[in-house]
């Protein structure tokens, strides 16, 4: 028998055994530990990754809702110069409407505005605290050029105070000669006028 196997061998070898089984132990420790670190520097770095994600897409929106409540404030501050946000007044349209007729020359004017109701929407669009009213407005108007028809429909719709998109509008030639002094040329328009509601008022 080897004398390394002898019972005096291992009594011998007994300290390097002990050595080596802590060696291999330790060694299995940094091993493990190594790989644990590992894997925890890799979720580490994921949640840190998440969370710096996260805070950027909240930094994001933050701006986002800043920039709309901008928007919101400057298209609020437009409106109420428009004076959408006022209740109708239809002697100031009538008034309007007649100064209009003066400043383009037209030869007759004939206006019907319908009541007010609540206008619809594309896709059934509603704002949570205004309402959308709108009024229709027909007019029939005969001008001796279509450029003062024109001139006169288009002021309307872009004036200053209020808003008058156009619906439809239809042009028609007149008989007679072209050098009468007379009207030629004829218009027949719907407009809507609207308006906008506060709804909190409208409830008060």
């Amino acid at each position: 028998m080897s004398p390394v196997f002898t019972r005096e061998g291992w009594k011998a070898l007994r300290a390097s055994w002990l050595i080596l089984a802590v060696a291999l132990a330790a060694g299995a420790t940094v091993v493990y530990g190594s790989h644990w670190y590992g894997v925890k520097e890799k979720q580490d770095s994921i949640v840190a990754a998440r969370r710096l994600q996260d805070a950027r897409s909240r930094l994001d929106n933050a701006r986002r809702e800043r920039d709309n409540l901008n928007e919101s404030a400057d298209m609020f501050r437009t409106l109420l110069a428009r004076g959408l946000l006022e209740r109708e007044h239809r002697l100031d349209l009538v008034e309007k409407v007649n100064t209009l007729r003066t400043r383009h020359q037209l030869f007759s004017l004939d206006y019907e505005i319908a009541p007010q109701r609540t206008l619809q929407l594309p896709g059934n669009r509603v704002f949570p605290s205004v309402d959308v009213l709108a009024s229709r407005v027909k007019l029939r108007a005969k001008g001796l050029h279509e450029g003062d028809l024109l001139g006169f429909i288009d002021e309307l719709s872009r004036s200053p105070q209020g808003f008058y998109p156009v619906d439809q509008c239809t042009l028609r030639r007149m008989p007679g000669a072209p050098d009468d002094l007379r009207a030629h040329v004829e218009a027949d328009c719907t407009l809507e006028w609207i308006t906008l509601r506060d709804k909190a008022s409208s409830h008060g």
